[in-house]
């Protein structure tokens, strides 16, 4: 009699991802019960012959011999290092993961956003994602993403960079590199972060994959950033998927006319995405006020921060000439003692300075 780890192994082999009719099958019934159902073609409402065809060609031996040969392994439904959070997807969550990298996965997972965008995404997207995913990883974000072109090979690299820790979630086997030019970038993530799948070692990307791939990426996180998309684009639907999951989702706006950024425009127009200006705007809505360069001020911010009776006192120095104490109370209507207050203060600021008996503007 095998244990539930075992069933759930053979599950993820036998039943295709995102299968929502079997996974409320293997809910209801257990791993152990549904994979003796499946051998014996008692799943009700269901033809299973095509899964008793997959659970034929499944060996124990071979899928030991496969987490030899691309040095993964396997975490379980609520196992130590599953991440909670994936079972938020209910009967569609994975029955297993294969992970490669030394991270754990769930507390890496812990503070998570994914960043998704378009495959032709334009230099100004590829910019925004490498430069924001940059920053996040300084700040202890895991970046996740799907290894595609464009906006989600930027958003790794970013991390990269800075040697930080990001997650490939493949469409494929962890061992098939998809797309194979991103051969050599996965295994530079695979070097300090995670490469992630859901489907056995081997298994070809399908375009249904991609899609079905698009919920674990959504589930994984804490919020999801979608920098660039057209409006018909499999990354609006890691979006969807997001808010199925009442995760947040952020948007980066662009030239209105640029297609790749319509998608985003979309999705803050129908109120799905919010809108996402600069990199900080993702750890804010957890309440970090990650702490800003201090920049010097300029001369409008100083002159902003005066009093009232600064401003009007300064407002009243002519560009040229300069103007004495007296010329300042006629034509403020402030009295003389507070005058003198607030110039010693202004001269102090910079503002000002006194020359004989008048006060002159100090030029920047």
């Amino acid at each position: 009699m095998i244990d539930v780890r075992e069933a759930l192994l053979v599950l993820a082999h036998v039943i295709e991802p995102a299968d929502e009719f079997m996974g409320r099958f293997v809910d209801q019934v257990g791993p152990v019960q549904a994979l003796e159902r499946i051998r014996q073609g008692n799943v009700p409402k269901r033809d299973a012959s095509g899964l008793q065809a997959r659970l034929r060609s499944f060996s124990f031996a071979d899928s030991l011999l496969a987490l030899e040969r691309t040095g993964s392994r396997l975490i379980f439904r609520d196992e130590e290092e599953w991440p909670s959070q994936l079972n938020d997807l209910q009967a569609t969550r994975p029955y297993a993961l294969w992970v490669v990298g030394t991270p754990n996965l769930r507390l890496a997972a812990v503070q998570s956003v994914a960043v998704v965008g378009a495959r032709a995404a334009t230099s100004y997207g590829e910019v925004v994602a490498r430069e924001w995913c940059s920053h996040l990883s300084d700040q202890r974000w895991l970046v996740i993403s799907g290894g595609a072109y464009g906006i989600d090979a930027a958003a790794h690299q970013g991390v990269l960079s800075v040697g930080g820790v990001t997650a490939c979630v493949l469409a494929s086997g962890v061992d098939v590199a998809y797309p194979k030019a991103h051969e050599s970038l996965l295994a530079r993530i695979a070097d300090t972060g995670l490469i992630i799948s859901e489907s056995p070692p081997g298994s070809q990307a399908r375009k249904q994959r991609f899609l079905t791939r698009n919920r674990i990426i959504a589930a994984l996180s804490k919020a999801t950033l979608v920098v660039e998309a057209g409006l018909r684009s499999g990354t609006t639907s890691t979006a969807h998927h997001a808010i199925q999951l009442n995760r947040p989702v952020l948007a980066v706006p662009g030239p209105v006319t640029s297609p790749m950024s319509a998608g985003c425009h979309q999705l803050i127009n129908d109120g799905i995405a919010m809108i996402a200006s600069d990199w900080k705007d993702i750890p804010r809505l957890f309440g970090d006020r990650t702490p800003q360069l201090e920049l010097p001020l300029t001369n409008s911010d100083r002159f902003d921060q005066l009093t009232t009776v600064q401003k009007q006192i300064l407002d009243a120095v002519p560009i040229r000439g300069g103007a004495t104490p007296d010329a300042l109370v006629m034509a403020t209507g402030v009295a003389a003692q507070l005058i003198f207050k607030e110039l010693g203060d202004l001269e102090i600021q910079g503002f000002l300075r006194k020359d004989g008996d008048c006060w002159r503007i100090v030029r920047a």
